[in-house]
């Protein structure tokens, strides 16, 4: 299994140092709970100026899978926070069986040789859980080295100190003093009858290794850090400090999990649906973490100078996405994505946006495709045999919404534009970088996710318009003549008027006096015949970034497909 590769130092912790780590298991996809474990971990190493580092906990060979590996670093990547140190735990076996063992040549750890937790002999605890095999407990060095020694397989185990009445206990940064009894811990596994360590002991032994100074990760490993303390301290090793994150849950107050609640707690759907990543991490830190100041909308940087532990909350944090229902569901369970969508399917095609493609390179099955609610109506020709799975903007939690959408609206315009061409691109439309600019400023307001793009903007990329509800043109308070009116005396106008905004106000404005109208009346004709629908970017903008033959060749359009090659209306008549 091939892994990206970064500098290792493994001596580069520096006495006082923070150091900390993020150990994700690649048996699947990077889950926006483990997102938030990154970043919370590396912004309590920036802040303390200390070390990130980054280690595949790949020991489990049975479920480890490439495609896993590939969703960890994408999803990383697409954040766009560094680490500074790599390893894969496959590659530290050995560390790992030398700590066993020197557990075990202290009387902390014994052989197992019992197949399986049944038998009379066990030790049960007050719940009815497995806590040891006496008679594996109580054997004697000599006879558990003379039944290795003749190949009988067996589990090493930790000698839980329950004699003595012992309290384990450790303090945690979030949730405070723990304390339980260590009669009540069951004598865990170091090593596998294969030779394998367990989590418990990989885990701990290359923290230890690796001089980790603070281990911040999810509530649901609070329980297992019982096991932890007995093992740093078995190692001649001083605990961390741990600080264990509350646990993001559904609306329903239920565990996150993708299969009880699909694409939405993937990683990748968000950055599928056009979130920006600075904005996904402030949607993230929100949830189980707060500033003193209350603040929302922050920058990495600002979030770099408030971190602190004492900052997180001890309740669970709901992300409030929209759970599918009925036909949405079904759609959702199913496989496949959206089929392409060629610029020459548009004009042939329903009146419609179409919201654009995923190369087939990228496509992965049960991913969310971002459609805009907000804009017009969208829709794509699915093939036979196909699923049409989309996951529409309410579908997130609106706080991440309306975060992305403070975000967009803080970019440059030629950051913006940068991102949004990619999109464009993909979607099979050839704008240039030059008229993307042009056209970013005219829907920034108009956008929450990247994707909106191709919904808010698609009359500028698309040589001819798709059909429309000829019923449009009519202005408000106003008839088919009256439409017909303006579209010729628009298009008489705009043929000797510059292409730039003063201009165009001026002479349409003027047009509209010449014809005894208001000037919303002159306007929104014009609007729906450029732009294939009234809610648009403003108009003279809009004019100029289309420029004069598109413009006047799109009212030609309207005139004779609303009205005919004559005078005589097609579009039915105000009452």
């Amino acid at each position: 299994m091939a892994y990206p590769t970064e500098n290792s130092a493994v001596n580069a912790g520096l006495s006082g140092q923070a150091r900390v780590r993020f150990a994700p298991s690649p048996t699947g996809f990077l889950h926006v709970g483990s997102a938030r474990t990154f970043i919370f971990n590396w912004l309590y190493a920036r802040h303390n100026g200390g070390a990130m580092v980054l280690r595949l906990d790949d020991t489990d060979v049975e479920r480890n899978t490439d495609a896993s590996v590939t969703s960890i670093f994408d999803g990383l990547r697409w954040l766009g926070l560094d680490w500074d140190e790599q390893y894969k735990q496959s590659e530290r076996l050995e560390l790992h069986r030398k700590i066993a063992w020197k557990i075990f040549e202290k009387g902390l750890a014994y052989r197992d040789f019992t197949p399986a937790h049944t038998g009379d002999s066990e030790k049960s605890g007050a719940q009815g859980t497995w806590l040891f095999n006496p008679g594996m407990r109580e054997l004697s060095r000599e006879e558990s080295g003379r039944r290795a020694g003749a190949g009988e397989p067996f589990a090493l185990r930790f000698r839980v100190p329950r004699e003595s009445g012992e309290q384990i206990r450790f303090n945690d940064a979030v949730y405070g003093e723990q304390e339980k009894a260590a009669a009540d811990i069951e004598d865990f596994a170091l090593l596998r009858s294969d030779g394998m360590p367990t989590y418990h002991l990989a885990s701990c032994a290359d923290d230890i290794d690796l001089r980790i100074s603070h281990i911040i990760r999810g509530q649901d490993h609070l329980s297992n850090t019982f096991k932890h303390v007995l093992i740093f301290e078995a190692a001649g090793a001083t605990p961390p400090q741990f600080a264990h994150l509350p646990l993001l849950v559904a609306p329903d107050g239920t565990k996150l999990s993708k299969r009880r609640h699909g694409p939405v707690v993937s990683v990748t759907t968000y950055r599928d649906a056009g979130f920006l990543p600075e904005a996904f991490i402030n949607f993230l830190c929100l949830l189980g973490w707060s500033p003193k100041n209350d603040r929302e909308m922050m920058s990495r940087e600002e979030l770099i100078e408030a971190f602190s532990l004492e900052g997180i909350n001890r309740a669970n944090a709901v992300i409030n996405f929209k759970e599918a229902d009925g036909e949405r569901a079904s759609l959702r369970q199913a496989q496949g994505r959206l089929s392409p969508v060629s610029p020459a399917d548009v004009g042939a095609s329903v009146p419609l946006v179409q919201p654009g493609h995923v190369p087939a390179a990228e496509r992965r099955p049960n991913l969310a495709q971002h459609v805009s609610a907000g804009e017009a109506a969208t829709s794509a020709r699915v093939p036979s045999g196909t699923t049409q799975i989309l996951a529409p903007e309410e579908t997130f939690d609106p706080k991440a919404v309306w975060l992305n959408a403070e975000h967009i609206r803080a970019l440059r315009i030629e950051d913006l534009s940068e991102r949004l061409l990619p999109i464009v691109h993909e979607a099979g439309f050839k704008i240039e970088t030059a008229k993307m600019l042009q056209i970013t400023p005219l829907i920034r307001e108009r956008i929450k996710l990247l994707r909106d793009v191709l919904a808010a903007a698609d009359f500028f990329f698309v040589d001819q318009l798709p059909p429309y509800d000829p019923a449009e043109l009519i202005p408000q308070k106003g008839d088919a003549a009256m439409a017909l009116k303006v579209l010729q005396k628009g298009k008489e106008v705009l043929a000797n008027t510059e292409f730039k905004h003063d201009p165009l106000d001026h002479a349409l404005r003027a047009a509209a006096q010449a014809l005894g109208l208001k000037a919303g009346q002159m306007f929104q004709p014009i609007r729906v015949a450029v732009c294939g629908r009234k809610n648009a970017p403003p108009l003279f903008e809009t004019l100029a970034v289309l420029g004069r033959e598109t413009t006047l060749a799109r009212i030609e359009q309207a005139i004779h497909a609303a009205f005919g090659k004559g005078t005589t209306s097609v579009v039915p008549p105000s009452r």
